[in-house]
């Protein structure tokens, strides 16, 4: 026979496991209403969270809502005009923010109808990204800020996206608040006419959000498949709204990149190398679509940095074999890249290829005159590019080096796992008898 304490003991479980299945879609899209609403992001963070915290005490007495998401956003608003109401400046925001209907009871299931207004881009998540574009913020302060409250990445995964250390993370976020927060920026997509001028920062933020769900910067699995999902979604509704060379060269980038999904971790979850992966498993429809919208966006006129790099993996994309990778091409494309991308990254990319066309003699020569980079030195891959290069040269004490400073710096447990096997390979190899690693 079931008592009150064993009915109570099971609703706090499945209350639990509702409010753990809140994923990132619904928190973002609940901070950009309140955020949007109250033109505050601090408040926004804060009421989502006491939310969050009411619901693990409501829910288990009236059961889990139909939808959490409306919940969740009728009682964070209430929070934050509870708050405006104990600093004595409601009236006021009621005036401006017209909030008067809050005040009426809502049904726990439904949301305010003043936000189902359809917005003027075909895809909500995507309205949000050219929203936190506003001119007003400094470049860098938007890309921080949508990477971390429109794409829902951890501050830590924001720096290792952007290659700044955690605390220049927060400065730009705080700074990119307080900015918001005192010219009262608002939070609404702009004017078809302005969308052109606002692409840039959001393919760029789309990328980085793919590139931290194709190799996670935490955790314990090495791809996030619903992160790389979403990113594909919006780089695809961008190519039907702003049909252009970078639109498309961005989705023919994912697209191949993604093509090699299946062939990319172990039945354990551990990361394949690329010359490694089986590529009869690649994706031969995505490589298709991908090398189409590649050749494409080659073709047309404003073609950049996402459309060469599109052409870089459609090389990897079409050779049979990895020993029948085009490497040659692969460093004029990189050199290339380097006029529209002049970054670390691409020029670790660089160094790679060219080891490999040329000889790694040349490719570490390349990599070590970037060793004096900070950015680079907390860039795991380079450190990984450094241990191949070196070991292709049988210095297996440098390869060591370059593997343990690659491991002492953020990356997922998968990819950890990796490095740890490829170090302990090196020692073995140099020391048989040695067991001590």
């Amino acid at each position: 026979m079931t008592g009150p304490s064993d009915r109570s003991t099971g609703a706090e479980f499945v209350t639990r496991r509702a409010v753990a299945a809140v994923d990132r879609d619904v928190r973002t899209r609940v901070i950009a209403t309140l955020t949007k609403r109250f033109g505050d992001l601090d408040r926004a963070e804060d009421a989502l969270q006491d939310a969050l915290a009411q619901a693990l005490v409501t829910w288990p007495r009236t059961g889990v809502p139909e939808s959490p998401e409306a919940w969740l956003t009728t009682t964070a608003k209430r929070r934050v005009l509870d708050a405006l109401r104990r600093e004595n400046v409601l009236a006021g925001k009621l005036a401006q923010l017209q909030t008067d209907s809050d005040r009426a009871p809502i049904p726990a299931d439904f949301g305010d109808p003043a936000d189902t207004v359809p917005m003027p881009l075909p895809d909500e998540r995507l309205g949000m990204f050219f929203a936190y574009t506003h001119p007003v913020l400094r470049v860098d302060d938007r890309i921080a800020l949508m990477l971390r409250f429109v794409a829902g990445l951890t501050t830590p995964e924001v720096a290792h996206a952007l290659l700044i250390p955690v605390p220049t993370a927060q400065q730009r976020l705080v700074r990119a608040k307080n900015r918001i927060r005192t010219l009262g920026v608002p939070f609404h997509p702009p004017r078809p006419d302005d969308l052109p001028e606002r692409l840039g920062g959001v393919l760029r933020v789309v990328y980085l959000t793919y590139s931290e769900g194709y190799a996670r910067s935490t955790g314990s699995e090495h791809i996030r498949d619903d992160i790389t999902v979403e990113a594909i979604s919006l780089a695809r509704t961008l190519h039907g709204l702003l049909p252009r060379a970078e639109t498309s060269g961005l989705l023919a980038l994912l697209l191949l990149t993604e093509s090699r999904r299946p062939a990319r971790v172990e039945p354990s979850g551990r990361p394949i190398p690329l010359s490694d992966q089986d590529r009869t498993r690649w994706d031969a429809r995505l490589i298709e679509e991908g090398t189409m919208l590649a050749e494409s966006a080659a073709a047309e006129r404003g073609a950049g940095a996402y459309t060469v790099q599109a052409a870089i993996a459609a090389v990897h994309a079409e050779a049979a074999t990895s020993d029948a990778t085009d490497w040659a091409q692969i460093a004029v494309l990189y050199r290339m890249l380097e006029t529209h991308d002049p970054g670390p990254v691409v020029r670790v990319g660089r160094a790679v290829a060219v080891g490999r066309a040329f000889g790694p003699t040349r490719g570490l020569a390349m990599l070590d005159r970037l060793a004096s980079n900070p950015a680079l030195d907390r860039y795991r891959p380079f450190h990984v590019a450094r241990a191949l290069t070196l070991e292709e040269l049988d210095d297996h004490d440098g390869a060591a080096d370059a593997y343990r400073r690659a491991l002492d710096l953020p990356g997922n447990e998968a990819e950890d796992d990796y490095l740890a096997s490829a170090l302990a390979g090196l020692v073995q190899t140099d020391h048989p008898g040695d067991n001590s690693l």
